[in-house]
């Protein structure tokens, strides 16, 4: 079994993305890892190269954008990498450049791409989410997160970047049909100091909408993390490769994971429901289990 590795980033370093604990929590699973970087101005090409490993092909590449609508840029970029990867390859295994791997899935991960290898019914496979926000003490609760996406796909060029790059469909825009494994990704795209937090957010915004114009006084603004509505504790274990960024927070921030804010009744109802059932009402699922 060959699996390749794929992922996309550009000014990791100027937005405080854990790329290299991602890139390395995604090494010990791939024979090879395609990282394109895109026309960054805070060094982090070098920040790839930094790695050190072997298996790793930086590809450079241009963002086009003017390419924002909907964040269609990010889903180029990442077929810009799967497409460099190698045509061997019986699995692509894409992270983002904010997801981590927790070494203590790495043997159900690699028994399910062994498994199903050779099952030409599946075409995907389907991790859990964790979606860490404010701090690495606290998991996103409310419906804005999604529970599940495809992160491991058949290297069947047929196959495409979604959107804005969450998932996968077919060319023809048909869902892919997954299997659903016990492992989860570690999202910390919102833990980051609340000023590097606020630029994230505004560049978001641009990546989004061509015509979102962002001030200076949003730029010298601190992200307001109290603004959710609703968070759960964290009790589990982090991926070691995060550690060091966990033991260098430099910033405070606490909630009350018993109340809810601003959060209208109908959501009130719709999180009551699914805390006891698991059943979340009217969820979007860009795949098929089977």
């Amino acid at each position: 079994m060959k699996v390749s590795g794929f992922t996309f980033i550009r000014n990791a370093i100027k937005y405080d993305y854990p790329v290299v604990e991602s890139i390395k929590s995604l090494l010990p699973l791939v024979d090879e890892l395609v990282v394109a970087v895109g026309n960054s101005d805070d060094g982090t090409r070098e920040l790839i190269e930094s790695i050190g490993d072997a298996k790793i092909k930086i590809i450079d590449t241009i963002w086009d954008d003017n390419n924002r609508s909907g964040g269609a840029v990010l889903a180029v970029e990442t077929n810009k990498a799967f497409a460099a990867i190698s045509k061997d390859a019986d699995w692509a295994f894409y992270l983002q450049g904010d997801e981590c791997l927790h070494e203590q899935d790495y043997t159900e991960i690699r028994n399910a791409m062994l498994q199903y290898k050779d099952n030409k019914k599946v075409e995907g496979l389907l991790f859990k989410y964790k979606h860490f926000f404010g701090s690495y003490s606290y998991l996103g609760a409310g419906k804005q997160w999604y529970r599940n996406e495809i992160r491991i796909i058949k290297n069947d060029k047929n196959i495409s970047s979604w959107k804005d790059a969450q998932g996968f469909r077919f060319l023809n825009k048909t869902k892919l049909h997954v299997k659903k494994i016990n492992a989860h990704i570690y999202h910390y795209g919102w833990v980051k100091h609340p000023s590097i937090a606020q630029k994230k957010a505004l560049n978001f915004n641009v990546i989004n909408n061509s015509d979102f114009k962002v001030t200076e006084a949003e730029m010298q603004a601190q992200y307001d993390y109290h603004h959710i509505d609703k968070l759960a504790a964290f009790t589990g274990t982090h991926p070691t490769v995060i550690k060091n960024k966990i033991d260098t927070v430099n910033w405070e921030f606490e909630f009350d994971v018993t109340k809810t804010q601003k959060m209208k009744l109908k959501h009130k109802v719709a999180f009551f429901i699914e805390s006891f059932t698991g059943y979340r009402i009217g969820e979007y699922k860009n795949y098929k289990v089977i």
